[in-house]
């Protein structure tokens, strides 16, 4: 009967102590540059498409319009192909 309650003894220390390891290395800060590099760069990368877009604008609009004349549903031989 002692060799049962000193095994479950042993097994709840390893445990434990398992436990304790995975807890401080969940508690180190070592990967927090990484994820605040990587929320830098998703900030960076999200301003400089608005931008883009917001420049853009006209040019694509110019470019999606020429693209519609190319692409002729009524059959109308006097619309313009000009795509770009």
């Amino acid at each position: 009967m002692t060799y049962i309650i000193f095994g479950v003894s042993y097994v709840l220390s390893f445990v434990t102590s398992r436990i304790n390891g995975l807890l401080g290395r969940v508690r180190s800060e070592s990967g927090q540059d990484l994820i605040e590099y990587a929320l830098l760069g998703s900030l960076i990368a999200a301003a400089i498409i608005a931008v883009g877009a917001a420049i853009y604008t006209g040019a694509i609009t110019s470019m999606a319009n020429g693209i519609s004349n190319c692409i002729d549903f009524n059959n109308d031989p006097s619309s313009d192909c000009n795509p770009i």
